[in-house]
């Protein structure tokens, strides 16, 4: 797992507010319940920090990659956000438990870069 460089925050533009990729846009999830936007913002209040597994793909039939990753983080008490894409997963933490969260991680087998 890589470590993204940068702050995110989640944020839930308007009805009918229009979404584009700029503005440091990570993810955009168009869900039942309206539209959840993540969003660099280095500043930011209630910060996350994005976790990437994308840098070595895996098939999209695998199972349990997500599980593997945001299981020890749930076991450890750490609060986690998840958006997947065709090539990987992006997991936030709190940034300030971006630590306790790679210990973790570590700790359940996994390489965490920076």
């Amino acid at each position: 797992m890589r470590v993204l460089d940068g702050l995110f925050v989640l944020e839930r533009p308007g009805d009918g507010a229009e979404v584009g990729a700029g503005a440091g846009v990570l993810a955009v999830v168009f869900g039942p319940d309206g539209t959840t936007v993540i969003r660099r913002d280095d500043a930011g209040a209630d910060a996350w920090v994005a976790l990437w597994n994308g840098d070595e793909a895996h098939d999209v039939q695998a199972t349990g990659m997500l599980s593997a990753v945001v299981a020890p983080l749930g076991a450890g008490g750490v609060p986690v956000w998840a958006v997947s894409s065709y090539d990987g997963d992006i997991v936030l933490v709190p940034s300030a438990r971006l630590e306790e969260a790679c210990g973790l991680l570590r700790a359940a087998g996994h390489q965490v870069r920076r």
